[in-house]
């Protein structure tokens, strides 16, 4: 088990670094739209190219920053039902939920998004859009995003099972509402040294 939870620690950080960089695509699509929306008001031009990369890095952000967002717990689940239970009981649900539900889906996922993507990049597929943007990065970003999802699943599954076991401490939240969201918020703000963006993006809607 201490090997299994040396891998997922390997990939937490992995996943979270990644998370954390891909993240400012956001910020860089901000720019780019603000950009585009001068350009065309002053000059009365614009570019289908500009419109299509605020969506590949609105991608980008929402498919590579999913594991980091599960591995931070901040996926939408239903917490007025789970909160009722008691803590064993719910680690089973997340056993199985993770077992027979997100497994499954990621790779069915994965096993779709390989020929999707080697298709494209094969063909050299572009934008039909004029002036577009290459089409295969984008579907790459799909497979990339299911494959870190699956890493991530995997290393989730190891600490659940190692907390059922008594391996591990369980130091994750066990309820979300908006005043622990606040709460966390102004910690964050009130302490120069702590990292800022320390969850992923994301409403918290659960």
């Amino acid at each position: 088990m201490e090997t299994l939870l040396r891998i997922s620690r390997a990939i937490d950080a992995f996943n979270v670094r990644i998370g954390k960089t891909v993240a400012w695509a956001i910020v860089v699509a901000i720019l780019v739209s603000a950009i585009n929306a001068f350009i065309r008001r002053i000059f009365g031009v614009s570019s289908n190219a500009w419109l299509e990369l605020q969506w590949y890095l609105f991608g980008a952000v929402f498919m590579l920053c999913s594991p980091w967002t599960l591995k931070a717990n901040e996926h939408i689940r239903i917490d007025i039902i789970s909160n009722m239970l008691p803590k064993r009981r719910r680690d089973g649900i997340d056993v199985l939920g993770h077992i027979f539900f997100l497994f499954p889906f990621v790779a069915l996922m994965i096993y779709l998004a390989v020929p999707y993507f080697w298709r494209s990049y094969l063909s050299g597929e572009v934008s039909s859009n004029a002036g577009g943007l290459l089409i295969w990065p984008a579907k790459g970003l799909i497979l990339l995003g299911f494959l870190l999802l699956g890493l991530q699943w995997f290393s989730e599954l190891v600490k659940r099972i190692a907390i059922m076991r008594g391996d591990l401490a369980d130091d994750a939240p066990t309820g979300h509402s908006a005043e622990a969201e606040a709460e966390r918020l102004l910690a964050e703000l009130a302490d120069p040294v702590a990292p800022l963006g320390g969850e992923p993006p994301g409403d918290g809607i659960r």
